[in-house]
């Protein structure tokens, strides 16, 4: 599951995109870390006001990469551009960052990571101190470069002791972008913080936990909130810089502004929606929503709008999508699963149709997915499209399709606008996933769902044959998932993959439960192979690890005799 979204009480609405889009500015900062009387803390200073999103933040030390940066590479030890540059996937530059996160943290928090002599940093607690304070503002001013600094004091900059962490980009449709770098460091033992008083008006050292728990009375940007959650984990410094120094790929994060019922906040690569926003909205307006609103319109291609039912629950996430499928000239629209048999539902789809309503293609008729049908065919005199499910349980009784499909066909919705019909049993026996060809978009129905797994309900789902279906569908050459439950998904291939991997996870639990409690009904083996699903789901559970039985059954690899469970031996 994904992280929980970030707090939008500090996070105005986007300004109007400038007539020319300027290009990020490279930026650095550095998390000073240390360990304190109960755990790791981190050093945070509150930014002046300016008038800016940044305003009254609280923050790390950091700020723009100066051209004079660049200038201070021979002033470096431990590290050179280009091994900098390859730590932070560069062409070359790669150690002006470096540079960049070091004076900005003497600047602001008159911490210098910095040898005058031998292995150790500089004393800025002794005799030091007094002689290079005046430097902090003339570096501050540009008055004075880096490297002079370096020059004239004899400095040489520990670019060795900062741990590359992360990679921020601004949202697009912010007036300022920058492009990131974060470093992590450990204070310098002989030195003491001090805000500088013009841009950092206040400095404290602070549990990562406690300053999340207060983030109502702090200002926290996004990236600082994040990187306070990921500093949190880690119980002292040798344990965060032990993990920020192993190998490992440091992505870029681009939060994407959305609103909602909260008002705009930034959303994380890691939420549902942010795959989708960066279609719809990808100059980063803020005019799309990081929430499923209940039969709201929403345009997601020329070819393309979802309006989600409001049957909302534990086993159909926000609602189930209903799909329209055309064209920017197209003159008669084709919908794909009409959902539940709700009337504010089915007016909303004829609502959102830019123009008549004559195909109804249904992926399975699910109770969720196929009742809508009939009250959709009456309103327009539209065609339905699907097939019957092989056995009758949970199956919407009113389903009678006008003309059959079985996989294979290839349908003009209008011009330019095509479906390829995909039969992919398993769930169902009847599920068919439909897909776009001009946009490489898939309808998965339930196939793929966004949120969570599906259920598996023998007789008429299978599971050996899901899995089949699930990787015939990843062989598609695809660009988009259209789940009927969720938010459009970016790569189809690794979604997917990673659906087979669960599944066969979970069936190798069930192979370890009956080697330990076999033979056992399974009620008994339910509570071992589900124990990481709450109670209230067990009921639904049993569904799927049946599922799982009857394919190690049919594989040869357990058996079932009055009710009890067993595995065969090997070769059996």
């Amino acid at each position: 599951m994904p992280a929980a979204p970030v707090d939008a009480s500090a996070f105005p609405a986007p300004a109007a995109a400038p007539a020319v889009a300027r290009p990020p500015r490279p930026a650095a900062t550095i998390v000073v870390v240390r360990d304190g009387a109960e755990g790791i803390e981190v050093l945070l200073s509150r930014r002046a006001e300016r008038g800016d999103h940044n305003s009254g933040a609280w923050v790390f030390p950091g700020g723009i990469v100066e051209k004079n940066d660049a200038l201070a590479h021979e002033a470096v030890v431990g590290l050179d551009d280009a091994e900098a540059s390859r730590r932070l996937r560069l062409a070359s530059g790669g150690l002006d960052y470096y540079v960049a996160a070091i004076r900005e943290c003497f600047e602001e928090a008159g911490l210098l990571f910095a040898r005058a002599n031998g292995t150790e940093l500089v004393d800025l607690d002794g005799s030091d101190a007094a002689r290079l304070a005046p430097w902090r503002g003339a570096l501050h001013r540009g008055e004075q470069g880096i490297a002079d600094f370096c020059a004239v004091e004899g400095l040489r900059l520990a670019a060795d002791r900062l741990v590359y962490l992360s990679h921020w980009l601004t949202p697009r449709g912010r007036a300022k972008r920058f492009d990131t770098r974060f470093f992590i460091a450990a204070v310098p033992a002989a030195q003491t913080a001090a805000h500088d008083g013009a841009e950092l008006l206040e400095q404290m050292w602070i549990a990562p936990k406690e300053a999340l728990a207060r983030k109502a009375s702090l200002k926290l940007l996004t990236p600082t909130q994040k990187t306070l959650e990921t500093i949190g984990r880690f119980a002292n410094v040798a344990a965060a810089m032990a993990w920020a120094s192993a190998p490992r790929q440091v992505a870029l994060v681009m939060p994407r502004v959305a609103s909602g019922r909260d008002g705009f906040r930034p959303v994380m690569p890691d939420e549902y929606p942010w795959a989708e926003l960066g279609r719809i909205d990808p100059a980063g307006h803020g005019n799309a929503s990081y929430e499923l609103v209940p039969d709201r319109a929403v345009r997601l291609s020329e070819r393309v709008i979802r309006v989600t039912a409001d049957n909302g629950s534990v086993m159909t996430g926000p609602g189930t999508n209903t799909y329209l499928i055309g064209g920017a000239d197209a003159e008669r629209w084709a919908v794909v699963d009409p959902g539940p048999a709700l009337d504010a539902h089915v007016d909303a789809i004829v609502a959102a149709a830019p123009g008549p309503i004559d195909r109804i293609f249904v992926t399975h008729t699910h109770k969720d997915h196929s009742p809508a049908a009939l009250a959709l065919k009456e309103r327009t005199g539209a065609i339905l499209l699907g097939l019957a499910p092989l056995h009758r349980e949970w199956q919407d009784g009113t389903f009678s399709a006008d003309v059959t499909l079985h996989g294979g066909e290839r349908i003009a919705i209008a011009e330019g606008t095509h479906l390829s019909v995909v039969h992919t049993p398993g769930h169902a026996s009847n599920h068919l996933c439909y897909l776009l060809e001009e946009e490489k978009t898939l309808f998965t129905g339930d196939h793929v769902m966004q949120a969570s797994t599906v259920v598996i309900n023998p007789p008429d789902g299978d599971m050996a044959t899901y899995i089949d279906s699930l990787r015939r569908v990843a062989a598609l050459d695809l660009d988009w998932l259209a789940p009927g439950h969720g938010f459009l998904m970016a790569e189809p291939r690794a979604a997917i993959e990673a659906i087979v991997a669960h599944r066969l996870k979970r069936e190798a639990k069930v192979v370890a439960a009956l080697g330990e409690l076999g033979p056992a009904p399974a009620d008994e083996l339910l509570g071992t192979v589900y124990a990481d699903v709450p109670q209230h789901l067990h009921a639904v559970a049993m569904r799927s690890l049946t599922a799982h039985l009857l394919k190690l059954r049919d594989d040869g690899a357990a058996s079932e005799s009055a009710g009890e469970w067993a595995l065969l031996p090997a070769g059996d």
